[in-house]
């Protein structure tokens, strides 16, 4: 009680100070605690900023990023990262419109409508189902056309199993990444030449490397985590061009055999000769 009386107390002293001072003053306080309110109110947009990366050749969380049974593996010296994207404003969250404004003012932030990115009145659970769906489809599609790419250079691939193990990674643009570690794993030769090369795209079923969302974003978040190099899908190159962060090189790729010999040709230092985005 002696609580909700100083309440009051200090309710009624704010209110004769307020009631003291003009009516410019009044108006002003108004508009600026409004504003407040109105900056703090969700907001029908999301929020897309550079995510974390994953070395598909490494651990995570104290498990191998790509698991092989039935085969010898091979360590590399170098790393192969995963991109992604980190949203706000997705379904099962919101953004205020602060954020929003400072995601308008950031350059490393991007901001869209929410019904550009995922369907109306999609829920959270419908999302979540949604997105793990694609991931399992991204992973079996990787470990099926890189098994497919072995043995068509001679390799035995009967018996050999592959499961891969990356948390709270939704979505199927790991794909192409995902296929390039299962055969840098199963073959002796180090790939990488002791690089770190980052990329993204899906991995389809022809063998072929899909287009994705975000890959500005996803150079950034490369770039952050000390990749040199980052393996783009042809039909990302428009927004490629000029935003590839400084010190960066991109290579375009369109298929699975692509990419690996684009791999092969940056571990031996011949990366240069590669073909990359242009407008």
């Amino acid at each position: 009680m002696a609580d909700f009386k100083n309440v009051v107390r200090m309710a009624s002293r704010a209110r004769r100070w307020l009631l003291s001072r003009s009516a410019r003053f009044r108006l002003g306080t108004l508009v600026c605690v409004l504003s407040v309110v109105l900056l703090v109110l969700p907001s029908p947009y999301v929020v897309e900023r550079p995510g974390p990366t994953a070395n598909v050749l490494g651990e995570l969380d104290g498990s191998r990023v790509i698991d092989i049974s039935g085969a010898d593996t091979h360590d590399d010296s170098g790393r192969l990262l995963l991109t992604t994207v980190n949203a706000s404003g997705m379904p099962g969250s919101y953004v205020t419109n602060a954020e929003v404004l400072v995601g308008w003012l950031r350059s490393d932030e991007i901001v869209m409508p929410r019904e550009a990115v995922v369907p109306s009145g999609q829920t959270a659970d419908e999302y979540k189902q949604k997105t793990e769906q694609q991931m399992t489809s991204s992973q079996d599609a990787a470990s099926s056309q890189a098994l497919a790419f072995l043995q068509r250079r001679g390799m035995d691939v009967s018996g050999i199993r592959v499961s891969m193990h990356v948390n709270d990674i939704g979505g199927p643009s790991a794909g192409m990444m995902y296929a390039l570690g299962v055969i840098d794993r199963l073959t002796p030769d180090n790939e990488t030449g002791g690089q770190i090369i980052a990329g993204t795209g899906t991995m389809n079923e022809d063998g072929s490397i899909g287009a994705i969302g975000g890959i500005q974003l996803k150079m950034q978040g490369a770039k952050r985590d000390g990749a040199t190099w980052f393996l783009a899908p042809a039909d990302n190159c428009s927004e490629v061009v000029g935003h590839v962060p400084s010190g960066m090189r991109d290579v375009r790729v369109s298929t699975l055999e692509e990419a690996y010999d684009a791999l092969v040709a940056i571990g031996q230092g011949n990366g240069e000769t590669l073909q990359h985005c242009a407008a």
